[in-house]
């Protein structure tokens, strides 16, 4: 593959990952987004979780896929959490590998409980104004 297409998939990977982060955190503040919120964050768990019994806990096919274009690109070094990976290259924050770790998975359940009690709350408010 030509260096512009690794390069080309790189920032759209670097984007597009970066966006269903943000999405799974923040995606149950707007109220016309919360399923979709819902239904994206209890998909990453089933990555991590349930791909996780075949690939390893945590397992993201799109950090898979990135790291594969990366490595193309000639990149070493690379770490095994996307999140510190996005931390040192879009922040410039140095986080170790466990620190890491607990922000991804301390975040994802927080943003997971949100979600869940405001659709069940959403759903809930539906049925008694029916």
């Amino acid at each position: 593959m030509s260096s512009f297409w690794l390069n080309f998939l790189d920032v759209f990977f670097l984007v597009f990952h970066s966006t269903i982060i943000v999405f799974n955190l923040f995606g149950w503040v707007y109220k016309p987004l919360r399923k979709w919120n819902l239904l994206c964050l209890l998909l990453t768990g089933l990555s991590w979780f349930g791909l996780g019994i075949f690939y390893g806990i945590g397992y993201c096919p799109l950090t898979d896929w990135h790291w594969m274009v990366l490595r193309e690109l000639g990149e070493t070094g690379i770490p095994a959490s996307y999140v510190q990976y996005i931390l040192d290259r879009i922040l410039s924050i140095s986080v170790t590998p466990s620190q890491a770790d607990i922000l991804t998975v301390s975040t994802f359940f927080i943003a997971l409980v949100i979600s869940s009690l405001l659709n069940w709350r959403d759903r809930i408010s539906r049925k008694k104004q029916s």
